[in-house]
């Protein structure tokens, strides 16, 4: 009976991550800014990590947990690029400001 209860909240986690999964991709789409998209991004990495870990409980295979270290090391460095990304193109906007303002003084 526990068996069955446990497996039933498992099962219910996975599909409430999952929505959330599907609102942040709705973020990520929708912005407004490219910090909110980076940040989404990261959420759903994460959320997906979640669920491969329960996916390893329900399913009793221990292999699924060297997927979600895999996925999270890779889930961490897109992260890392795109604020590299976003910063580079930061800064190009800042200067591109700067000139623009020296020019018009």
């Amino acid at each position: 009976m526990w068996e069955n209860a446990s497996s039933l909240l498992l099962k219910g986690a996975v599909i409430v991550l999952a929505l959330l999964i599907i609102c942040c991709l709705i973020r990520v789409i929708r912005g407004p800014k490219i910090v909110d998209r980076i940040i989404a991004v990261n959420m759903i990495g994460t959320m997906t990590i979640i669920i491969i870990a329960i996916l390893s409980v329900l399913m009793k295979e221990s292999y699924l947990l060297d997927v979600s270290l895999i996925y999270a090391m890779i889930s961490f460095l897109a992260v890392v690029v795109l604020s590299k990304v976003y910063l580079g193109v930061y800064r190009e906007r800042m200067e591109k400001k700067k000139k623009e303002d020296e020019n018009h003084v």
